[in-house]
């Protein structure tokens, strides 16, 4: 199934998922850094990193639903795509309520608690990541139908007729 948002021929939700699941992993690498003594500005960094993180999770979410709402219904990867965006937004709503606590507090620093809630975020950010390449390593969905080893590049006009699969 070929991918619904693009730009300049590949699909644009794989191109937003990296930053915010780096800057997510980075946060929750800091503020325990941080908690276990680490320098103190590791825990203003790791707000910043999960701020940045939470927009770049909003736009990659965005990014996906397109996709989402084109794959054929009563299908594995439908299935497997409901479970990989609910994982994502459960993870996306924990993340987002540690910010809400850090935004106003003395400290942008995280203590036990909320490194817990991060922590579980995290497995659940895993656990949508190994979902999403399932979509795309073995379903196939985001993948151009014309993809093959000896593929033209994505940058290369390809006529409707072909693009359709027509046999002429």
């Amino acid at each position: 199934m070929e991918s619904r948002l693009k730009i300049l021929g590949h699909p644009v939700h794989p191109m937003l998922v990296m930053f915010p699941f780096a800057l997510l992993v980075t946060a929750v690498l800091f503020d325990i850094i941080d908690t276990v003594g680490g320098p103190d500005f590791l825990g203003e960094v790791a707000y910043w990193n999960l701020t940045v993180g939470l927009i770049g999770g909003l736009l990659a979410a965005a990014a996906g639903t397109f996709d989402l709402l084109a794959i054929p219904s009563g299908t594995r990867a439908k299935r497997v795509a409901l479970t990989h965006a609910a994982a994502n937004v459960a993870m996306l709503l924990l993340f987002a309520a540690v910010w809400v606590v850090r935004l106003n507090a003395d400290s942008r620093g995280a203590g036990g608690a909320l490194i817990a809630i991060e922590v579980v975020a995290l497995g659940i950010l895993g656990v949508g990541g190994w979902l999403g390449g399932e979509l795309v390593d073995r379903l196939g969905v985001g993948v151009d139908r014309e993809a093959s080893l000896d593929a033209p590049s994505s940058l290369r006009p390809v006529a409707a007729s072909q693009r359709m699969g027509d046999a002429r």
